[in-house]
């Protein structure tokens, strides 16, 4: 009974508790159907708060700023609505009034600033418009009921958000909006747009300044008879012209037939003048200008005025006194896609890559970056044959090159062939100027060099196909057989110094080749004709060449560095007055003693300074000897696989230089016809004759007495090594016959290294073409890039030098010996080829920030280090474009010192730009008026004293802006947003 006695009253606790919170719709409208909907969504919004709202489905807006919005679908009879909710993640209790990355709600009406000082919600504010085509309210009663629904909905949230309601046509970006600021005011906000027919008025800022004091002012008679103080602040726009629209009308193309002409491939260029034609590159194409233009900011920070003269004043002052200017690049749009595009400079290739379809909708080419990568792919083909000549043949070769692979026209190529083989004036030296000190480690040709230069025109010779490749090889190779056979030099490489072996086969073999032709031409100009004398040979030293190391060959033993230098010219050992006696410089001299009248002495380049045969008592001749004979790698390694294959691994270095050797000790028995092999080795290898230190030294003591400053016999004994039996050295001794150089048989022969250069040049396989072309065409490319000026910015030069050893170590797997590439190793290829596609970026930007600030290298350090910043962590990730921002938007402080160089990128407007002479507002720059004005008047004040204040509460003295207005626009249009505060 007890149970059921509390059984009522509990049922009526839970009916009364279920009544107070239950709201029955079945009696509302649709109107509050529609409130309580937006008020379900902002409650939710409020509840999740900012982390939850950027873990769900918030949309970013703005990295730097962190703006975000979140969004949602209402209805409302027949209508859709969408309700979209702006916060913000950063707040640093700082309007940015002038920041262009803020909202046009933010922008107009200062909601972040607002909000930002008065509660802990950072830059939030509501907007709500209808699903439309347009997405505006064109009914004005519908956008006021639209937006009181919102206002009652916030105010049963007990939210401060700011709410906006889209209004008239979208392009005039009219807005309606109202903020419940608390218990006792209300903002309300409205913006409107002119878009044509400004006012002349309005143009100026002294009707601006009357336009805003107008809205608070009683009547208008205040205007004239009262003075009114105003907050100003005022932001002032120049943008610079694109670099590429100035006198576009001047460009004159090419005449139809230009190109076949005659006249350098590099010199057939546009006659408009291109911003890159100082850089590096510009002899292969010309790249579009990354910086399309500037935008100068000038700003009067806040200020007080009180009548419309001191705004007519303000209006007449030069830009260059306002209190802060910024610099912002207008930067093009291909450093965000994946290629940054070029167009040929050379009209020649330009035409025939029209005639190929290798240019893309916009006439322009690619730079390095890509061509490369089609040099990548080549090489990738080049495994499909065992000789070039099968990729000429459209009957043989690959069926992939069948349908698309194509050849230039003969024209272009005879272009080609001129530009290599006879137009080199000035470029034989200098082959290391300007190349990164890196470049080395890469087993390619010098930029200046023959094949150097042979693949950069490769990069750009048709769509660099592999058959494209394969026709200029083999007209390359037949023109430098023609300098064979003419006996002509071969263009832009050395004829005389030593091989460098770090660097590709095929450079190497083509400065074997131009050594061989200059001995061929030589010896020509030796053959003696009637009644001349006989020269020396071109493979015999003179006195004055001479100076070639003639330390011991044999690899067991080492003298010290200063040994060395001494003991490794023994025609210029020093006498007591320290230089070669000059008693035996003839080639053919008669010894004077009688009893060796049978001998006669050759080849002598003198005396040895005070040093005496051992057998007779005669000074020591130094012999003329040949030079040593040049090697490539590949002789080098064919000698040492022949001394493998002798398995004589003691006397290494006397079997690899045996005819070396036997060529000096030749010319020194000719030098020295009572010499015995004890006295080459004293000149030869002095380390291998060994002093006797126990010989008794009173004789010597006596002998210097006496003034004897030569002793004979000489004291000593061989080393070791050279007095065991059965010495190579000894051996070569005994077989070499008295011979002067002159007329020894050349160490090299000119006539059969010549040919074997050739045949190798002929015979060459596809895919070792290719290797040595892709190892050469990154260097080249690299160095042509290191060569650019850009002020040395540090980030720019650490990333060219990491470019570097990243390319020595990718390209590595192409120096081995190996006929076939890998997958794999193409992959990373083509991964190479996209980092230098970012290093080149980079490089282009650099160099045109550098001329265009040459002169203020503070300002173009820190806008490079600003776009580097942005760029440079997106550039190989792959990123999509809803990932990271599009736009590059960091602004540069411009110092006072500064301001008349920036200024000087606005040039006077020529006539064909007369468009500009229309001029209607003030502030000029240069003869430019401003692209865009912003003003923000504001008024601050008591409630009490606002004309829409109504009664404000006694006692209540809180100071607030009660007026705001921000005013954009040019002669063209004019953009105006007004809010207010009230007292409601």
């Amino acid at each position: 009974m007890a149970s059921t006695s509390k059984m009522p009253s509990t049922s009526e606790d839970d009916l009364e508790e279920e009544f107070e919170h239950f709201d029955d719709f079945t009696l509302a409208s649709s109107w509050e159907r529609f409130i309580s909907e937006i008020e379900a969504v902002c409650r939710k919004w409020l509840a999740d708060g900012t982390k939850n709202l950027l873990k769900k489905d918030a949309i970013c807006l703005n990295i730097s700023e962190g703006l975000y919005k979140v969004k949602a679908d209402l209805k409302y009879e027949m209508k859709s609505y969408c309700m979209e909710y702006y916060f913000g993640t950063l707040n640093d209790g700082k309007g940015k009034d002038w920041s262009c990355v803020l909202h046009d709600l933010q922008l107009f009406f200062g909601v972040n600033e607002f909000l930002v000082s008065l509660s802990l919600i950072k830059k939030k504010f509501l907007v709500i418009a209808p699903q439309s085509a347009s997405g505006v309210v064109l009914d004005g009663p519908e956008a006021s009921k639209l937006l009181s629904a919102v206002a009652i909905a916030l105010s049963n949230c007990s939210s401060l958000w700011p709410a906006f309601v889209p209004v008239h046509d979208p392009s005039r970006k009219a807005y309606i909006g109202i903020q419940n600021m608390g218990t006792l005011f209300t903002r309300r906000f409205e913006a409107d747009r002119i878009g044509s027919q400004v006012p002349v008025k309005l143009m100026h800022l002294e009707g601006l300044y009357e336009l805003f004091v107008s809205k608070f002012a009683f009547s208008n008679e205040d205007l004239s008879t009262h003075l009114f103080e105003v907050s100003f602040k005022m932001k002032l726009t120049y943008c610079t012209l694109p670099y590429d629209e100035d006198d576009d009308d001047d460009v004159q193309e090419p005449e139809a037939g230009s190109t076949e002409s005659g006249g350098s491939p590099k010199s057939n260029h546009h006659n408009k003048s291109q911003w890159d034609d100082d850089c590096p590159w510009s002899e292969w194409y010309s790249s579009e200008d990354p910086v399309r233009g500037f935008e100068l900011i000038a700003v009067w920070s806040e200020k007080a005025f009180e009548s419309s003269l001191d705004m007519a004043e303000l209006e007449n002052a030069s830009p260059l006194e306002a209190d802060d200017w910024l610099i912002f690049p207008c930067l093009s749009e291909t450093l965000n896609t994946r290629s940054l595009f070029f167009f040929s400079k050379s009209t020649w290739y330009q035409n025939i890559a029209a005639f190929l379809g290798t240019e893309d909708s916009d006439g322009k080419r690619i730079g390095f970056a890509s061509q490369l990568r089609l040099l990548v792919d080549a090489l990738e083909m080049s495994m499909e044959a065992k000789f070039i000549e099968d990729f000429v043949s459209e009957h043989s070769g690959p069926e992939t090159l069948k349908s698309s692979a194509v050849i230039p026209p003969p024209t272009v190529l005879d272009r080609v062939l001129k530009d290599l083989f006879h137009e080199v004036e000035g470029l034989q030296l200098g082959f290391s100027d300007g190349d990164h000190k890196n470049s080395r480690t890469i087993k390619g040709a010098p930029l200046e060099s023959l094949f150097g230069q042979f693949c950069l025109h490769a990069l750009w010779f048709g769509d660099c196909n592999i058959r494209a490749i394969a026709v200029f090889w083999i007209e390359f190779v037949r023109e430098v057989r023609w300098c064979w056979e003419e006996s002509q030099p071969v263009p832009r490489m050395p004829s005389n110094c030593v091989i460098d072996l770090s660097t590709c086969l095929i450079n190497q073999k083509l400065h074997m080749l131009s050594i061989c032709i200059n001995k061929k031409r030589q010896q020509e100009q030796e053959s003696p004709k009637c009644g001349e004398q006989k020269k020396f040979p071109s493979h015999v030293k003179e006195e004055t060449q001479v100076k070639r190391c003639l330390s011991p060959r044999d690899g067991k033993t080492q003298t010290s560095s200063g040994e060395r230098e001494s003991l490794s010219r023994p025609d210029v050992v020093k006498d007591s007055v320290g230089h070669i006696s000059n008693s035996g410089h003839s080639d053919t001299v008669k010894l004077g003693d009688a009893k060796h009248s049978a001998c006669i002495r050759r080849g002598s380049a003198g005396v040895v300074g005070s040093m005496m045969l051992l057998k007779s008592q005669q000074n020591m001749h130094a012999p003329f000897t040949q030079e040593p004979p040049v090697m490539t790698e590949d002789m080098h390694e064919e000698r040492l696989q022949a001394v493998e294959a002798l398995g004589d691994s003691f006397s290494f270095s006397a079997q690899l230089e045996k005819d070396i050797l036997s060529s000096d000790m030749s010319a020194f028995k000719a030098a020295n016809p009572d010499a015995v092999f004890e006295d080459f080795i004293r000149w030869h290898s002095p380390r291998d004759w060994e002093n006797n230190d126990n010989m008794d030294s009173g004789a010597s003591h006596d002998n210097a007495i006496k003034g004897l400053t030569v002793e004979w016999p000489p004291r000593g004994k061989l080393s070791e090594r050279m007095s065991e039996f059965g010495n190579s050295w000894r051996k070569i001794w005994n077989e070499a016959p008295p011979l002067p150089a002159s007329e020894q048989k050349p160490l090299l022969d000119p006539n059969r290294e010549g040919e074997k250069v050739l045949h190798y040049l002929e015979t060459l396989r596809p895919c070792q073409l290719l290797e040595q072309m892709v190892c050469t065409a990154f260097r080249a490319a690299a160095d042509t890039l290191n060569r650019t000026t850009f002020g040395g910015l540090k980030q720019l030069t650490t990333k060219i030098g990491q470019l570097n050893l990243t390319m020595a170590a990718t390209l590595r797997c192409l120096q081995t010996s190996n006929l076939s590439i890998d997958t794999e190793d193409i992959q990373d290829l083509k991964r190479l080829c996209a980092i230098f596609e970012h290093v080149e970026k980079l490089i282009t930007l650099a160099a045109s920030f550098y001329i265009k600030f040459m002169n203020a290298p503070r300002l173009l350090e820190s806008i490079f280090n600003d776009c580097y910043n942005f760029y440079a962590p997106r550039m190989g990730t792959g990123s999509t474009a809803s990932e990271v921002k599009k736009d590059f938007e960091k602004k540069q402080k411009v110092g006072r010192r500064e301001r008349e160089i920036a200024a000087s990128m606005l040039t006077t407007p020529t006539a064909n730009q007369s468009w500009r002479k229309v001029l209607s507002m003030g502030n000029l720059l240069n003869g430019h008026e401003p692209t865009l004005r912003e003003i923000i008047f504001t008024k601050h004040g008591h409630l009490s004293e606002n004309y829409y204040g109504g009664h404000a509460p006694r006692g209540y003295q809180h100071e607030l802006e009660t007026y705001r207005m921000y005013i954009s626009g040019t002669s063209n249009y004019l953009s105006v947003a007004l809010a207010v505060a009230s007292c409601d």
